[in-house]
């Protein structure tokens, strides 16, 4: 693992923006076509502001999320309404937007569907990662109903998720398609996440699920 400290938020979002941008123009350059999967919530919105203007063959590129609330996307919550008001405008705007939500009652019946549209965009060229305070990274929250299934090595692409202190239910990645990425950067604010971070290096991915993805990864972090 890298970790890489900033002495504030907007230099580090402009910085890792700047990071991704030259990492996908690289890929662009061997390949027909790139990935990026990215994370939701609040924390990445300055970076996707900074990304959409980038000039790249956004053409080439897919876009999607490491998991998704199941809730419509006109729902506040929604993750993909985040990337689509935030990232997929712009020059990005000529990027694919991959879904991980259709209107479904539940993610289980969009299971199939969603991976058929995933799995041709894999493996993911670069990977942005969020993190909780309890130490969860997508929707895999420590004592998540699924947790167990989707760390295994022959995970399926997508799981769907109910935790504790998920709120709704979710679907996400499971732990090899975000393992496999060529890149992977972790973005954290804030003493309570650096601090949880630091725990997570010493416990079980059961227990602490970014454990699995910090080998290779580079974390970004602003107080």
């Amino acid at each position: 693992m890298k970790f890489v400290e900033y002495p504030d938020r907007e230099l580090m979002f402009l910085a890792l923006a700047n990071k991704v941008a030259g990492q996908l123009g690289d890929f662009l350059r061997q390949q027909d076509r790139v990935s990026l999967c990215v994370t939701g919530g609040s924390t990445p919105g300055p970076v996707f502001d900074a990304l959409s203007d980038v000039d790249l063959e956004w053409g080439r590129v897919g876009v999607f999320l490491n998991d998704e609330r199941w809730v419509p996307e006109t729902a506040p919550r929604s993750n993909t309404r985040l990337v689509r008001e935030r990232l997929m405008v712009g020059r990005a705007a000529a990027a694919t937007l991959v879904p991980l939500h259709i209107d479904t009652e539940t993610p289980e019946e969009a299971l199939d569907a969603l991976s058929a549209g995933l799995e041709p965009w894999l493996p993911i060229s670069v990977l942005i990662l969020g993190m909780g305070a309890d130490m969860h990274t997508a929707s895999l929250f420590p004592g998540g109903d699924r947790l167990a299934d989707a760390m295994e090595a022959r995970a399926p692409l997508l799981m769907p998720m109910r935790a504790e202190g998920a709120g709704e239910p979710r679907i996400t990645l499971t732990a090899p398609v975000l393992a496999g990425a060529m890149v992977t950067h972790v973005l954290i604010t804030g003493p309570e996440k650096r601090a949880a971070l630091e725990r997570a290096q010493g416990l079980d991915p059961m227990q602490a699920p970014i454990r699995a993805f910090l080998g290779n990864a580079t974390v970004h972090w602003a107080e």
